[in-house]
């Protein structure tokens, strides 16, 4: 695979492995709008989990990107609330545009961020994100073509819906009659009841040699051998759930919340890590990662997971 990283001047916004925004400080225009369709598809809700209250332990002393403000551990509340077991697929997303017509972000503005070892060998150049060169800029790239125009999601119907942006997310929500999870509730929702660990099943990341998530194997962004059995994404309900019964709460895709990732800033939180996510580079596949990205951006590794209040 190649990633063109010498096709074209880069000269998109400056971006980490995590995700790339769509410009330098994007835009909050569409994200106080709240237009368009309103709860037409609830009977989404029937799919959501049931989670009571409680205060648990968030975020994480652990200091290896200070700007990501992971820390101090410190104790939250949370009311009961309500959550889908996994990440929104792109079947669930069809019915969803079939039923509103609704265009998402990435097929207005007629382009979306692709990772380069994802296209074919043959891919026409492309332009690079500054200083992530893997993060190519791919006219036709959508939630429909997640890899360009040359690609499709016939037989991915039980994968994450990809190239939504927050804008997008929060309008399936509104939609399916649901809302985008807090931060703090998808952080005590991805833990599944466990304290203080990195991932949602304890400490070790492949506790006795098995793959509990789907993330980068191999060297960086060269070359993903797929030990864990995906190169890309996996199926939303890939892997055991966590003890709270929710799929891929690490790694897969990177989730939005409704969050704003700190006062007097555009961009919103993104949980969870995706299968682009490498220790060598990227280790925001644990539970308390986070990172932001505008509203307005979308890429081939963030997705989402619908939220509801408490029934």
């Amino acid at each position: 695979m190649t990633q063109h990283a010498d096709a074209l001047p880069s000269g998109l916004p400056v971006a980490h492995c995590c995700g790339a925004p769509r410009s330098p400080g994007g835009t909050d225009a569409a994200a106080t709008d709240d237009s368009g369709p309103l709860a037409a598809g609830a009977a989404a809700q029937e799919l959501l989990l049931d989670l009571p209250g409680g205060t648990f332990r968030m975020g994480s002393d652990e200091v290896r990107y200070a700007a990501d403000g992971e820390g101090p551990v410190r104790p939250v509340s949370v009311d009961g609330f309500r959550i889908a077991a996994h990440t929104v697929t792109n079947a669930d997303f069809d019915r969803f545009v079939t039923a509103t017509g609704y265009t998402t972000t990435a097929e207005r503005e007629r382009w979306s961020f692709v990772f380069g070892g994802l296209l074919p060998d043959d891919f026409p150049p492309t332009r690079a994100a500054a200083a992530t060169p893997w993060w190519r800029q791919v006219y036709g790239a959508t939630w429909q073509h997640p890899e360009g125009p040359r690609s499709d999601v016939d037989d991915r119907g039980d994968h994450p819906v990809v190239h939504v942006s927050w804008v997008d997310a929060r309008a399936f929500c509104r939609w399916a009659g649901g809302r985008l999870p807090a931060e703090a509730e998808w952080e005590y929702a991805a833990r599944g009841g466990l304290e203080g660990m990195r991932f949602p099943w304890g400490d070790e990341l492949t506790p006795g040699g098995e793959h509990r998530m789907n993330v980068f194997q191999g060297e960086f962004p060269a070359r993903d051998t797929g030990d864990d059995g995906h190169v890309g994404t996996a199926p939303v309900d890939a892997f055991a759930p966590n003890g709270f019964g929710l799929y891929n709460t690490t790694g897969n895709v990177w989730e939005w919340c409704a969050d704003r990732f700190a006062t007097g800033r555009v961009e919103r939180v993104m949980r969870g890590g995706s299968y682009l996510c490498h220790a060598s580079y990227c280790e925001r596949y644990r539970c308390a990662a986070r990172s932001p990205n505008t509203p307005d951006s979308s890429a081939g590794n963030v997705g989402f997971r619908m939220a509801a209040d408490a029934g």
